[in-house]
């Protein structure tokens, strides 16, 4: 990459920090908003493009020759030049005005990794071609068919365990003809809770074997354990056709599985980790018991969490996990 293309975004970044200094309504764009935002013609903001810096000027040598050399025919190719110049800002203008974000979600996510937010916006009765993205530093591109809901993701990077506030995003573009830079700020209402990074290699979940409390339960498993009465909703293969002609009722065959108790991850236990590194291997051991749906607690300084293993028990684990303070 040239040292032109260099200058050109520094010199950008310096005319957008001046506008933003100098314009009020820009600079208030920072607050945070509240869903849906949508763009009017008071907060939609255009610059001309260092293409379009360099066409004025060609424009500008183009009609002074003609008018010194009084050819019309010059004159009106310059006239039809800056004509279409000047419809460009309009069409490009139009490509977002009355533009709608009506909903932002983020996925679930883990520190040093990147969380996908999903930006969605409302349906439009003309398309809106050529539209791009810039959330974090990070560019996207994306077209809004007409009569049609269009959903962005872009992916955020994260550093950190704990709430995150992704910021503002620019929505911007430059078509038809790259002359004009029309953009406009938004600041949707949204906060990330980041949960800590997975340790990569963890040893094994802390089972214990029988002695840490295996127990046998009712339910789907190899063993057999005896005949019931049927009840709604119970299978036809478990129902046990033959006892039941004997005994004039239904019966269901019922089986044995081999189950643990509770499995226990104890913060304090690990006491050969710092305090970042028990938060990792607390979180990959509540990841890996999840996936397979061990019950489980969690105990971490001021809580004891659970027994559970479902969905809502492990994101109440992530999230206190997410939320310890940092070490002193």
């Amino acid at each position: 990459m040239s040292s032109i293309g260099v200058s050109t975004t520094a010199l950008r970044q310096r005319l957008l920090a001046w506008a933003e200094r100098r314009l009020p309504a820009l600079t208030r764009l920072r607050a945070v908003e509240g869903l849906p935002i949508r763009l009017h013609r008071r907060r939609i903001y255009v610059l001309p493009s260092m293409f379009g810096i360099v066409f004025a000027i060609l424009l500008l040598v183009m009609q002074l020759g003609a008018l010194n050399y009084a050819n019309n025919s010059a004159l009106l190719l310059t006239s039809l030049l800056m004509a279409a110049a000047w419809m460009s800002l309009f069409t490009g203008f139009r490509t977002l005005a009355g533009l709608e974000l009506i909903a932002v979600h983020a996925h679930e996510c883990h520190a040093d990794s990147t969380v996908s937010i999903r930006c969605r916006f409302s349906r439009s009765t003309r398309s809106r071609p050529s539209l791009r993205i810039r959330w974090a530093g990070l560019d996207r591109a994306f077209s809004i068919p007409a009569h049609t809901n269009a959903e962005i993701d872009i992916d955020v990077p994260t550093r950190q365990r704990g709430w995150m506030r992704p910021g503002r995003l620019k929505l911007w573009t430059d078509q038809p003809l790259g002359l004009f830079v029309i953009w406009s700020w938004l600041n949707p209402e949204l906060s990330v809770l980041v949960y800590p990074a997975v340790e990569v290699s963890p040893p094994p979940l802390p089972l214990g074997g029988r002695s840490a409390g295996e127990r046998t339960a009712r339910g789907d498993g190899d063993e057999y354990s005896g005949l019931r009465d049927y009840r709604n909703g119970d299978p036809q293969r478990q129902i046990a056709w033959k006892a039941s002609a004997r005994h004039d009722s239904l019966l269901v065959r019922e089986s044995e599985r081999l189950i643990h108790e509770d499995l226990h991850f104890d913060y304090a236990a690990l006491r050969d980790l710092n305090h970042e590194a028990r938060i990792s291997r607390l979180t990959a051991w509540v990841v890996q018991a999840a996936a397979v749906q061990l019950s489980f607690r969690l105990e971490i300084p001021g809580q004891l969490i659970g027994p559970g293993y479902d969905e809502v028990h492990r994101h109440a684990c992530l999230r206190a996990l997410a939320l310890l303070p940092d070490a002193h």
